[in-house]
């Protein structure tokens, strides 16, 4: 057998998918698991995005796109921007993706050097560090406290900004902890950033999933900077693994480039029913399916509130609440471990999303299943802590 890379032999485990495998074998032996690890909404694609890909495949629409997406789907998108969020965004600067993980890599391959410092918040989306490293970049923890609820401000960028820092990454709303940043902050920090040489890096792959203030976007404020976003999860096609990224027009033609050499083309399928996702009859569907999704949110808030169990972060957007169990564990792993065998009920340990070990006092839950699912898995979750 050959040796292996130094990259593939230091690529940490996803402790949530030990997790889910377990959730999986229990379901074959016929145990009910409510699942709050994964972070897919339970929703099918909607309707009109199904009849358009079947049109698509139908017709004989399935060889290969440009490499920077559909022109019709780059306009689409680039409408959508200008409608919805008020961002002056041309076709152009848009580039569609094989999901937001195609994006990262090619926004990281394009701004990124070996030995370049990339800033990512800690706690924070686990893949980002790997897509870092992928590229020889050298991954910098950007600690977040939760004293003020894992929030991120300017000032935390600036202080953490190296000698070698080339990029930082932010995400709103974001993966774990469901805080969000206003794009008036987010315009402020693209300015710091630029000042000291650098970019921003803004995901906002949750964009649409808020509650209490509406959907924003960077881009209403600054064009200087690049942005990724994916029709996952508020579109609800996860598993059509279609993405984009929004960059300075001087930095098309390096990613379109990228693109050409390590994807070829997205999915065109999947293409032709984004186009559908973003006009009216499918935003009517998915905003229905946000008012769910408050609503679920509140339902757990309420339930661990019950329980005294902390919420230690605003979680304003995405679906994912980040909770402090410390008060039972000091092992989060542990206890999801325990939790799931016992009681059936599934969680992702904090330890995914940080590389300290004060991440082991966290459980991410995702509020992706129906409200009578959610309050079986709190009354399970509130019998297993009696037994603590």
């Amino acid at each position: 057998m050959s040796q292996l890379s130094r990259y593939a032999s230091q690529v940490p485990p996803f402790h949530v998918m030990a997790l889910l495998e377990r959730a999986q074998q229990l379901t074959a032996q016929g145990r009910d698991v409510i699942h709050l690890e994964v972070g897919e909404p339970d929703f099918d694609t909607p309707d009109p995005v199904m009849d358009a890909i079947r049109d698509a495949m139908a017709h004989g629409r399935t060889g290969y796109t440009p490499a920077a997406g559909l022109p019709a789907l780059r306009e689409a998108i680039a409408r959508d921007y200008r409608e919805r969020f008020g961002a002056a965004v041309s076709p152009g600067q848009v580039v569609v993706t094989p999901g937001a993980s195609g994006a990262l890599q090619l926004a990281l391959a394009a701004l990124i050097n070996p030995g370049d410092g990339v800033l990512l918040p800690d706690p924070g989306y686990p893949c980002n560090r790997q897509f870092v490293r992928l590229v020889g970049g050298e991954v910098q923890p950007l600690v977040l406290s939760a004293e003020n609820q894992f929030s991120l401000t300017c000032d935390d960028l600036l202080e953490a900004w190296q000698l070698n820092t080339r990029v930082a990454m932010v995400a709103s709303p974001d993966n774990p902890t469901g805080n969000m940043l206003s794009p008036q902050t987010l315009g402020k920090m693209a300015a710091a950033v630029k000042g000291l040489g650098g970019t921003l890096l803004v995901d906002e792959i949750y964009q649409g999933l808020c509650y209490g203030e509406p959907a924003g976007s960077v881009l209403a404020e600054t064009d200087d900077v690049v942005v990724i976003n994916s029709f996952s999860k508020y579109f609800c096609m996860t598993g059509w693994r279609l993405g984009w990224l929004v960059a300075p027009p001087a930095l098309v033609p390096a990613i379109e480039r990228l693109a050409q050499n390590l994807f070829l083309a997205p999915s065109t399928p999947a293409q032709y029913g984004a186009i559908a996702a973003l006009e009216e009859a499918s935003l009517t569907i998915l905003e229905q399916r946000h008012q769910l999704l408050a609503r679920r949110r509140q339902c757990l808030l309420n339930g661990l509130a019950h329980l005294k169990v902390p919420v230690v972060s605003r979680g304003d957007g995405a679906f994912y609440l980040y909770a402090d169990v410390s008060g039972f564990t000091d092992d989060s792993f542990a206890f999801c471990a325990d939790l799931l065998e016992k009681a059936g009920v599934a969680m992702t340990p904090g330890l995914d999303f940080g590389e300290g070990h004060e991440h082991c006092r966290y459980v991410r839950l995702a509020y992706t299943c129906s409200e009578s699912r959610l309050s079986e898995a709190l009354h399970r979750l509130e019998h297993y802590l009696e037994t603590l």
